[in-house]
């Protein structure tokens, strides 16, 4: 079926089997283990977690099916990472393809728990490397299987028990047809020659090592365009540690004890008192629980602003290298011109593919390539990460671009384009 077909979808209101009970102990866990190893073929796989209300991203509830082995929602928290039937499990399903839809979302919580897949198939991604235009488990099951999924709970705290039976039957719907899926968004790449392209991805996202500590995660609080001043990071530095530090004690979400607003907001105008914290705050939606923890941010930020100037941060995190595309073209002009032509060189190819243009090629590696002005464009795309697929696609652009002494004349409004930025 495919879009242009696709007239009138029928909402999914339940799995075909029904909504079964949530595995909560041990003897249940087994008969799942028993029932999926009897199915064949690939496992379609979901997890669900408490994003926005809880400091951690475990997993708070797991769905599996198997044709032929049924349809399973475990509550993984009754066991806890690393139990033995979460390493039998694994087993099992290492046994097979693992589908997941947006894996890198659930892969790490799963992980976690010790579901590590050996073969992927991610339903999103590989819907983008098809080019199709919208690649939400809705659309697409709208799109190529004529259904209609309800996401109404799709921002729930999932960590509540017991969990609504509305809510379990919303996440059995997630994997009811992800198997079908799978198979349509298979196919969809192997006519457009692309499969391979999608197994290297697939791959890649497997073989990628747990990302590090960011440096300085503080400065990536929502709102720091409007800093000017070394000593209004401090404030925020100092509110954004303590906030962590009390949210991860506390295992809640920390925009739910003090929002990124309010910090920007209290580091422009820092408070000493509590009724200057609420003046501060009023304009942006004062809320009671913001000061459950007053008495804390009010010492941070004396402590802060106490701070001698030597002991502000930069402006700029220190180690960041390569300055932002934005000024290129004023302060680096040798880099600037080339960059030009390699993004759209690399964006008229993406069209050409039918791909989107970042997963043509991460737009960290053209930025990278360009501004070391490589004279390997394939060895150098490589150890960046580039998959070879991708490096024989875009190679000869990049290299060819490298060559350009003189910008493309670009609209101001595509100074910045966001996918090669």
């Amino acid at each position: 079926m495919t879009e242009d077909e696709v007239t009138t979808a029928t909402p999914l209101l339940a799995p075909a089997g029904g909504t079964p009970a949530v595995i909560q102990t041990e003897e249940s866990f087994k008969s799942a283990l028993a029932e999926l190893a009897k199915g064949a073929g690939p496992f379609a796989v979901d997890a669900e977690r408490a994003s926005g209300y809880k400091y951690s991203a475990r997993a708070y509830l797991i769905q599996i099916k198997r044709n032929g082995g049924g349809l399973h929602l475990i509550d993984p928290i009754p066991f806890g990472p690393g139990h033995q039937l979460f390493i039998e499990l694994n087993e099992l399903l290492n046994s097979d393809e693992v589908i997941l839809h947006a894996s890198t979302q659930d892969l790490p919580c799963l992980r976690e728990l010790g579901i590590n897949p050996k073969l992927l198939f991610d339903t999103e991604l590989g819907g983008r490397i098809a080019g199709l235009p919208r690649v939400g488990l809705g659309p697409l099951l709208e799109a190529h299987l004529g259904v209609l999924l309800a996401k109404e709970h799709s921002a729930v705290d999932w960590s509540v028990r017991p969990l609504p039976l509305d809510w379990l039957n919303y996440a059995a719907l997630d994997v009811e047809l992800l198997i079908e899926l799978r198979n349509i968004i298979s196919q969809l790449l192997l006519d457009a020659k692309k499969l391979p392209w999608a197994e290297a991805e697939f791959a890649a996202i497997l073989a990628s090592p747990p990302n590090p500590p960011r440096v300085d995660p503080w400065r990536r609080t929502s709102g720091m365009h409007k800093i000017r001043k070394r000593n209004q990071l401090a404030v925020i530095r100092a509110l954004w540690n303590i906030r962590n530090q009390i949210a991860e004690s506390l295992d809640v979400s920390p925009g739910k004890l003090l929002n990124d607003s309010a910090i920007v907001e209290l580091a422009m105008n820092p408070p000493t008192n509590k009724r200057d914290f609420d003046k501060v705050l009023r304009p942006i939606g004062l809320r009671a629980r913001w000061k459950e923890n007053l008495d804390v941010w009010l010492a941070t930020i004396a402590s802060a602003v106490a701070l001698p100037e030597s002991d502000y941060p930069e402006m700029r995190a220190a180690g960041d290298s390569m300055p932002p595309t934005k000024i290129w073209k004023e302060r680096f002009p040798e880099k600037y011109a080339p960059f030009t032509h390699a993004r759209a060189a690399v964006e008229l190819r993406a069209a050409e593919l039918n791909i989107p243009v970042e997963n043509l090629i991460a737009p960290d590696v053209i930025r990278k390539l360009v501004w070391k002005l490589s004279t390997d464009v394939t060895k150098d795309a490589l150890e960046l990460g580039a998959r070879p697929w991708q490096v024989a696609e875009i190679a000869d652009l990049v290299s060819a671009a490298l060559l350009e002494r003189e910008p493309l004349a670009l609209p101001e409004a595509q100074e910045t384009t966001p996918e090669l930025e």
